[in-house]
């Protein structure tokens, strides 16, 4: 854990899925149907979920990333050699509702306090980013929440990190970015935010260009590093 205080920050924007969101939810809630392949779908729906957004956006193929997570489940249905229309259905509706990681809404609250904005920068659709945000009862603690749909690119393409700037009327060097994806936190840096890598999961550093300011485990840390 860093111990790396950022200066001057008026904004905290985050990524959605497995920063704020945990995106192994939905399958983890259909275990007793999945059996011991829950893990294994779970894994791989989330794979090939983030490569078809990449192959779209280089393919110049957009799709809408309710379209892509489904795509992605079925591949992983596929893989693991399961064909029930039922159970699909019931892990897409319940993708509408992955659980907040236990420490966000505490984190939020603490940045509000001490008058930092704070923005969801996400891949999803607005009515995916909507539902997530509702169910996890954090809309009041969020100045905006940002989908990918309005520049019609997936992230990493710079247009995407733009928006945030757009949108909160901030300079780049003003906003820390945070995600729990190591290229996402890296492109971030790239681009010219300060990035804060949520590392939940013991990646490896990436060797791509924009190495992150600060590298956490899980969000509690945050605070004090934007300086809340």
């Amino acid at each position: 854990m860093t111990t790396l205080k950022l200066n001057n920050i008026k904004a905290c924007v985050f990524d959605a899925y497995g920063t704020l969101f945990d995106v192994n939810a939905a399958a983890r809630e259909e275990q007793a149907a999945l059996g011991d392949k829950w893990e294994e779908v779970a894994n791989n729906w989330r794979m090939k979920q983030l490569q078809y957004t990449w192959l779209r956006s280089l393919q110049k193929r957009h799709a809408d990333f309710w379209q892509v997570t489904g795509d992605a489940l079925d591949f992983a249905l596929a893989t693991s050699s399961i064909d029930d229309t039922e159970l699909r259905d019931r892990l897409m509706n319940l993708y509408l509702k992955l659980s907040a990681y236990s420490e966000v809404k505490p984190m939020l609250e603490t940045l509000k306090a001490a008058n930092i904005r704070t923005a969801i920068l996400s891949n999803g659709t607005q009515k995916m980013l909507d539902a997530a945000v509702e169910n996890a009862d954090i809309g009041h603690l969020l100045d905006g929440s940002y989908s990918i749909e309005d520049v019609g690119i997936y992230k990493p393409d710079p247009s995407v990190y733009q928006m945030a700037v757009d949108r909160l009327n901030v300079l780049p060097s003003e906003i820390s970015f945070q995600s729990s994806n190591a290229w996402d936190a890296y492109a971030a840096k790239a681009f010219g935010f300060n990035v804060v890598w949520c590392n939940r999961f013991g990646q490896a550093d990436e060797h791509l260009p924009g190495k992150p300011d600060a590298q956490i485990t899980d969000l509690s840390a945050l605070p004090p590093i934007v300086g809340a």
